[in-house]
């Protein structure tokens, strides 16, 4: 009977599996969009820190750490809406709890390892910013 159920929901697991990564792909690249964005717009903040000796590991770990505090926020936000939505998301789920404590830590974790990659970039970019040529470009 197990085989029988596997088979039957293959075609439904595919599909929810293909919309679990194109989801993840979408909040990476809004994520990506959003840090980049600020980074563009804190760039004359981070020349000016550059040019009084920051390092550039104290500034890419800067725009790291502030993409680490909006995806916490997210997170937060997120795991809360799931706890209260639990009868609804019960319905829903298949060999799942909507509670499971093991799902939502992996989740989290994945999204946190998913933030920093996505933070990576601008993170780089704004660590190589040369800040006499910052100032000039305002």
């Amino acid at each position: 009977m197990p085989a029988i159920v596997d088979q039957a929901l293959a075609s439904e697991r595919f599909v929810t599996t293909l919309l679990a990564a194109v989801g993840l792909v979408l909040a990476l690249v809004g994520l990506y969009g959003v840090v980049s964005y600020s980074v563009s717009t804190r760039i004359r903040e981070m020349a000016v820190r550059m040019a009084l000796g920051a390092e550039a590991g104290r500034i890419s770990g800067m725009v790291v750490r502030w993409s680490l505090k909006l995806v916490a926020g997210g997170v937060v936000v997120g795991v809360g809406a799931a706890l209260l939505l639990t009868r609804l998301l019960g319905g829903l789920l298949y060999g799942v709890e909507a509670t499971d404590a093991v799902t939502m830590a992996a989740v989290t974790a994945l999204l946190a390892l998913a933030t920093t990659a996505a933070a990576a970039v601008p993170a780089l970019r704004a660590a190589r910013v040369d800040p006499a040529r910052a100032h000039r470009m305002e």
